[in-house]
């Protein structure tokens, strides 16, 4: 098993923490204040963390990092396909889902968004409902706000 190591950083939407593994491979971002079993390692994660903070200062749109997020296979396909919905754009969960194959799987597409260990870097933030409302975000509706508003992504009220 991989040793795991973490950072965290304040940005304008609270902290974030990234956890890498020890190859270098991210495995978790997240808000708030998180650890892995080993222990803080600000140089094993300055890649992460100096790519979020560009992101966040609105001078990165897209991401140069090894992932390696754990999830079943069904998730692992809706986060791949997250990953290809480009900066300043939002899908919906059933045209996610179409797009997996799965045109009946719009819940469970929420679900894998929800369960996705590296929000940000696998933009599940970009999924809105069918109905052009915001729908749901793992960290809450702020900062998924927030977020597309970073992306200049207006949504009607």
């Amino acid at each position: 098993m991989n040793q795991g190591y973490w950072d965290r950083f304040e940005t304008a939407l609270g902290t974030v923490s990234v956890a890498v593994d020890d190859r270098g491979r991210v495995t978790r971002v997240s808000f708030g204040v998180t650890t892995a079993a080993g222990g803080r390692a600000a140089q094993r994660c300055r890649p992460v963390c100096d790519q979020l903070r560009e992101y966040f200062a609105g001078t990165r749109t897209s991401f140069d990092l090894v992932l390696d997020p754990s999830g079943t296979p069904f998730q692992q396909r809706v986060w791949r396909a997250l990953a290809d919905i480009p900066y300043g754009t939002v899908c919906g969960y059933g045209d996610l889902a179409r797009r997996i194959g799965n045109s009946g799987a719009a819940r469970a597409v929420g679900q894998a968004n929800g369960a996705n260990p590296l929000p940000i870097i696998i933009p599940c933030h970009r999924v809105i409902a069918a109905n052009g409302s915001i729908g749901g975000y793992s960290s809450g509706l702020r900062i998924k706000r927030q977020l597309l508003a970073l992306e200049r992504i207006e949504l009607a009220a």
